[in-house]
């Protein structure tokens, strides 16, 4: 039995433990990993439903959230909560995922004690510290005390480079969504929630709305109320279905905008593998999630982002994404143009993915051994290679 490593895996968020369960998963699958999971437990009944789904169940749970309190408050938590797990368990590598509160204060800890930190999704940039907050500073923080960047494409590639990060620390790996997002999609569709499942099955055309984002909670969330009432009063026979985030802030800036629109269904948030199986299912999606835009250049769907900048460039470059902001009259002529054009939305549903092919946990895994100086096994199918880049 070989000598197995013990990669701590610390996440909180369900977009956070869609992308690290590949990687869960394929540590569990090999002989030479022994995986430690670790929840936050801050979207707790949302984890539940992917921990499930992925047949991953957390080793610790640090029950760090609490409704209303700060970023520092739960920072303070995450740290006094991490420190002795890490202190029992001594894994030889933390990995983190991502731009949440969860990693920079979980990646700082491990720095702390010296542990080896290696960063999922590394290398994205919007730009603007401000925007999205705290995601920004988030990242740039775990970037400086990561050993081993796992960046998704050749772009966060590059704006790794840029900032001066050694390049035989950054390894193009792709995007592990996708990953998740097939294993999914492999299940037949199931919704709990009966009028979702009409919906998925009738003809009709279905427009996705997803909002979130703390910057764009008031005016902007206004705006978006505003712009999709327009397009549900002009789209008669469209089905427009809005998974309403648990957040109230965001059910009640938007709801009331749309609560008197027949072809509108505000529902509760969906579970990982009901929203994969609507994204697919849908013609057009408004959305300003990160996720989102990973996952619709695989299944071939626009995606018009309502904001005003974004950290998947690529996306945009691939010609499935486009930037449209929070303006309603602009939202609305983006969106009608698409639909009132068959060529114009042919070009973007079927401009390429930049993000993968499902094989992004096996190339990290490879990184990984890299990072550690482990043999890799030999396998008969599948990513054989990864080389972690130089100049």
């Amino acid at each position: 039995m070989p000598n197995k490593h013990r990669i701590l895996v610390i996440y909180g968020t369900r977009p956070e433990a869609i992308k690290v369960a590949p990687v869960i998963r394929a540590l569990h699958s090999a002989a030479d990993f022994s995986p430690i999971a670790v929840s936050t437990g801050q979207h707790k009944e949302m984890l539940e439903s992917v921990n499930k789904l992925f047949d991953i169940e957390p080793d610790y749970d640090l029950s760090a959230f609490e409704k209303g309190q700060s970023l520092n408050k739960l920072s303070a938590k995450i740290f006094k909560r991490l420190t002795p797990i890490l202190a029992d368990t001594c894994p030889d590598a933390v990995l983190v995922q991502g731009d949440t509160t969860t990693v920079a204060i979980a990646a700082l800890a491990a720095f702390n004690m010296q542990i080896p930190v290696i960063h999922l999704e590394a290398g994205l940039r919007s730009g603007d510290m401000f925007s999205p907050f705290p995601e920004e500073a988030n990242r740039k923080i775990t970037t400086q005390v990561s050993s081993l960047n796992l960046a998704p494409t050749e772009v966060s590639r590059n704006n790794l480079l840029r900032e001066g990060v050694n390049p035989d620390t950054i390894a193009v790996v792709g995007n592990t969504v996708i990953d998740a997002l097939l294993h999914v999609l492999k299940k037949p569709a199931a919704f709990a929630d009966e009028r979702l499942q009409r919906i998925y099955d009738s003809k009709a055309p279905v427009l996705l709305l997803t909002c979130h984002r703390r910057e764009n909670w008031g005016e902007p969330m206004e705006h978006v109320g505003e712009a999709v009432h327009r397009l549900a009063t002009h789209l008669k026979d469209w089905q427009i279905v809005f998974p309403a985030h648990a957040n109230p802030t965001v059910r009640q800036t938007i709801g009331p905008h749309l609560e008197g629109d027949s072809n509108v269904l505000i529902c509760e948030p969906l579970n990982y593998s009901e929203f994969s199986h609507m994204e697919e299912r849908s013609h057009l999606i408004l959305s300003d999630s990160g996720g989102v835009q990973e996952e619709a250049p695989a299944l071939g769907k626009p995606v018009l982002v309502l904001r005003d900048n974004t950290e998947r460039p690529e996306a945009v470059q691939s010609g499935t994404v486009r930037l449209v902001g929070t303006n309603a009259d602009n939202i609305v002529s983006e969106a009608l143009a698409l639909i009132e054009n068959p060529e114009k939305y042919q070009e973007m549903a079927h401009a390429k993915n930049p993000f993968g092919d499902g094989h992004s946990a096996a190339l990290a895994l490879m990184a990984i051994r890299k990072l550690l100086k482990k043999p890799q096994p030999e396998v008969e199918e599948g990513p054989t290679t990864v080389e972690l880049q130089k100049n």
